[in-house]
């Protein structure tokens, strides 16, 4: 965004700017924080500036606070130990009074965010100007931001606010809905995003102390809009470029606010009033500080779970006859405790999917290259499962049908020829489709390094993958390298159901990858000079675990070898238990049915996704193996005596834990604040120009996750907790990392995360602010 910093209102359009999360399109959903733009504040602060400027909390109500006190869930303890922590200032007198502060009456609930113009707008004049806006702005936003479903594009390379004022002037929906002269006010506009800013915020009456959150506000109105161009500049920076959409869209809300203003000039005196509020400082009250200080208790009240459940580590037996390396995702700790269970030999490990290789790949048919790896990182390898040149052809040709039919059935003209011509045709699939008859697709040529690598840079990647897997020694006869995926039918948030790791893609590219790699002997011939005993007859196999059905498809080897049926066998077994567990979660499954949810065009609730999610722990899987942690958490395999330097400790706070927490905190404000950041109804979700969907058939795009994600009908599915982060490794080493990276210790600072160190399996001790360690040894409860 292209500002003059010495302006205090252009600065302040940079910092409201700066204070919306991004919104990844829905090719390759990442989960995203939607508090990312507080986590310079703590969790009572932000949810007091989060209902000036949206109408939300960020923690769930008092009632629900009270509940879960009445039902044992939060002990005394628990709220003892919260409010012992809350700063001094904020907190109650005692538990008697916070417990009094959760059954006080409801107060504004949903709170009220401060009115922007368009509001007194629809007070003095019984319009409701938001909703004009909010269709007129979804109309042109839709065609101006579309990746390729409409078929009437804008001018290519034509700014935001540049396409706006060109669609505006011809716009007749505001005038007809009384605001006269609005096409005219537009037209004599200034013709760029900083000076339309300055005259309306001249016009508005803003002071630089009152712009900031009334940019806010605006930019929160417009949803999941200005995620998406909040996602724009994301993307830019990443580049090294920038991108002007969010200021666009800012000053085109901006120039709505000063036409109302001066259409109903009787709102002068309340919209003064209104700056005025928006000029005090964000400062949380008794109720937002008691608030924070109950979720916090709820927080403690889940780790005393997993304080009594980390007694200690689990013995170690002989070389293990398979090891099997799965994301870190919470829904692998589901499957990997019931591979273990089906043979003593079997061990499991936990890895970030993408299993550290930054790939670019450009899939069968195709020329799009698609990131397959965290959206904090960059691409450094590029891949391809092009095939022989007439396969890729007729890959392609295949795939220009695919959209020539898929652009007839929709175009203006020859919808109607479609319905007529190929509705009989439509029936047969409908009843396939409802019936789950659809075949799954074969898989892709094998994905190939473009340029391919030298001995030494293969020997090097292999050796720093293994590495940072602490994989260094003691290999399984057969090791298998499984990525996930889900398998789900008519679902536009498809890719939320693959590996965040891996940019919302499946992590079979990865694992194929890197099996290839560590199986080819010139790699494994450097290994040993690297630091890495790996025995000869090791067998590196890759996988991809689909979360939805809980199969497992092997890739690139002979499955009819005897070690490989006994390893399908296995995995065949872990699955049938895994499906057990996980219908008795699902609602209206059967063990016998959860995979044919996965089939089912009709299912909202193919599966819970990482819904539950509540803490991270770096560990040696003897920290956590045989013990029951319900699909709840994250689990890395890290031994820290075998990172020398903590590199890799490094690479675990900064990356691994950060998107982790992204995740958490997506299904956190899906389920606290679903108007601000769910991603609403999917019974009447349209996707809209493949950037997300909207509720009916206008108006403002829905960012995060559908209610049915967190939500069973009932009552909520997800526990709406801050993730805990356990990590075995010395004090002084996770100290010394956040010292380094001030933006990942402000999350613990900031209480957006918590942090625990484990010895020797147990729990240790817990991170205060600052860098200081509480308690050598920490009383560990049932739960």
């Amino acid at each position: 965004m292209e500002t003059s910093m010495t302006d205090p209102i252009l600065a302040a359009a940079e910092a409201a700017a700066r204070r919306i999360p991004p919104a990844f399109p829905l090719e390759a959903t990442v989960a995203v924080n939607p508090f990312l733009g507080q986590t310079g504040e703590d969790l009572a602060t932000a949810s007091a500036r989060l209902t000036r400027v949206a109408g939300v909390r960020a923690t769930r109500t008092m009632a629900e606070y009270a509940a879960l006190i009445d039902d044992g869930t939060i002990a005394e303890e628990d709220l003892s130990a919260a409010l012992a922590a809350a700063p001094a200032a904020a907190r109650p007198a005692d538990v008697a009074a916070l417990r009094a502060l959760a059954r006080t009456p409801p107060e504004g609930d949903p709170p009220t965010p401060l009115p922007s113009v368009a509001d007194l707008a629809a007070r003095a004049t019984g319009t409701d100007w938001p909703s004009v806006i909010e269709k007129s702005f979804g109309l042109w936003a839709a065609g101006y931001f579309d990746r390729g479903q409409a078929l009437w594009m804008p001018k290519p390379g034509e700014s935001a606010f540049d396409a706006w004022r060109g669609w505006a002037v011809h716009d007749l929906t505001p005038e007809i809905a009384g605001l006269r002269g609005f096409c005219e006010h537009v037209l004599r506009a200034p013709d760029t995003v900083e000076r339309a800013t300055l005259r309306a915020a001249e016009a508005l009456g803003l002071t630089g102390e009152a712009a900031e959150t009334v940019f806010h506000r605006l930019l929160m109105e417009l949803g999941g809009w200005a995620q998406h161009a909040r996602w724009l500049l994301w993307e830019a920076e990443l580049e090294g470029r920038t991108s002007d959409a969010l200021a666009g869209l800012l000053a085109i809300r901006l120039i709505w606010e000063e036409a109302l203003l001066a259409h109903v000039p009787g709102l002068a005196q309340d919209w003064a009033a209104t700056v005025a509020a928006h000029a005090a400082p964000v400062v949380p009250g008794p109720r937002d500080a008691a608030r924070a200080i109950l979720q916090d208790a709820a927080e403690r009240a889940h780790q005393r779970g997993l304080v009594a459940a980390l007694d200690g580590p689990a013995p170690t037996g002989e070389r293990p006859k398979l090891q099997a390396a799965f994301c870190i995702d919470v829904r692998s700790e589901v499957f990997r405790r019931a591979l273990e269970a089906v043979d003593p030999g079997i061990e499991t490990i936990g890895f970030a999917g993408f299993f550290g290789l930054p790939i670019s790949h450009k899939a069968r048919g195709s020329d799009v290259a698609e990131a397959h790896l965290p959206v904090l990182l960059t691409p450094g390898l590029e891949t391809t499962s092009h095939g022989d040149e007439a396969a890729e052809q007729d890959a392609r040709i295949a795939a220009r049908a695919t959209r020539a039919w898929g652009r007839f059935r929709q175009a203006a003209v020859s919808s109607f020829a479609f319905v007529e011509s190929a509705g009989p045709l439509y029936a047969v699939k409908l009843v396939r489709d409802a019936l789950g008859m659809e075949h799954a697709a074969a898989p892709s040529p094998a994905p190939q390094v473009v340029g391919g690598l030298s001995a030494k840079a293969r020997a090097d990647t292999a050796a720093a993958v293994l590495k940072a897997m602490s994989l260094t020694k003691g290999h399984g006869e057969i090791v298998l390298l499984l990525g996930h995926g889900a398998q789900v039918a008519n679902n536009p948030h498809e890719s939320a159901y693959h590996c965040g790791a891996c940019g919302g893609h499946t992590g079979e590219v990865s694992a194929r990858v890197l099996a290839q790699l560590l199986n080819d002997p010139e790699a494994r011939a450097g290994l040993a000079a690297r630091g890495v005993d790996l025995a000869p007859d090791t067998l590196f196999v890759a996988g991809l675990h689909d979360t939805t059905t809980d199969a497992v498809t092997l890739y690139d080897v002979d499955t009819g070898s005897d070690a490989l049926r006994r390893v399908r066998d296995w995995l065949t077994q872990a699955g049938r238990a895994a499906r057990t567990e996980r219908a008795a979660t699902l609602p209206g499954a059967t063990p016998a049915t959860v995979a044919e949810r996965a089939r089912d065009w009709a299912q909202v609730r193919p599966e819970w996704g990482l819904a539950g999610c509540a803490a991270f722990i770096a560990a040696p899987r003897t920290a956590t193996a045989g013990r029951d942690l319900g699909g709840r958490a994250f689990l890395h395999s890290y031994d820290w005596r075998a990172d020398d330097g903590f590199g890799t400790l490094e690479l675990i706070l900064t990356a691994p834990v950060v998107v982790a927490s992204w995740i958490s905190l997506q299904y956190y404000g899906s389920s606290v604040a679903p108007e601000a950041f769910g991603g609403g109804n999917k019974l009447i979700h349209n996707v809209v120009g493949g950037i997300g969907v909207i509720e009916g058939n206008t108006g403002r795009l829905r960012p995060g996750l559908p209610w049915q994600a967190v939500h069973d009908g009932a009552g909520l599915v997800h526990d709406p907790l801050r993730l805990t982060v356990m990590i075995e490794a010395p004090r002084e080493a996770i100290s010394d990392v956040l010292e380094r990276h001030p933006e990942v210790q402000a999350l613990f600072d900031n209480g957006w995360l918590h942090l625990m160190v484990l010895e020797e399996g147990r729990v240790a001790a817990r991170y205060r602010p600052g860098r200081i360690w509480e308690g050598q040894e920490m009383e560990r409860a049932a739960a």
